[in-house]
């Protein structure tokens, strides 16, 4: 075997064993895709392993959030470059997010404060969110 197919060969071989970059991983998701991930859903999102939030996603892009353990707030998300921003009833200033597609679902980086900070999917459901609170009951 020459060097150079030698070379090819080991290069082949490492090619193999190594994993291959996840491109759309690193590319976020439009507005198009978000909604059609999440609507009729109901995500968990979780930050350094710990549950952090539930947010139900409802049609003409309504969402219904709650931190866990907290009581629910309706908004509504809209796309604002590149970003999908929300606004929720109890506060008018939006919260912008990117989301990527992972092979574990989604991943959010917020990107209204600095540094930005990424909260991950770590359960989804068709049942609607629960809510706690005074609006609970008859």
């Amino acid at each position: 075997m020459t060097p150079t197919a030698r070379l090819t060969a080991c290069f082949l071989m490492l090619s193999a064993l190594s994993p291959l970059p996840a491109l759309a991983q690193d590319t976020p998701l439009s507005a198009e895709e978000f909604e059609s991930y999440v609507t009729g859903r109901t995500l968990t999102f979780g930050v350094d392993g710990v549950a952090y939030g539930i947010e139900q996603y409802l049609p003409d892009r309504r969402v219904l959030w709650s931190f866990i353990g907290d009581e629910c707030r309706e908004g509504v998300w809209y796309e604002k470059n590149s970003q999908i921003c929300f606004v929720y009833e109890h506060d008018p200033s939006p919260q912008c997010w990117t989301f990527f597609q992972t092979d574990d679902g989604l991943r959010a980086r917020f990107e209204s404060e600095m540094p930005a900070a990424d909260l991950y999917e770590v359960e989804q459901s068709r049942q609607p969110l629960l809510c706690a609170g005074p609006q609970v009951g008859v």
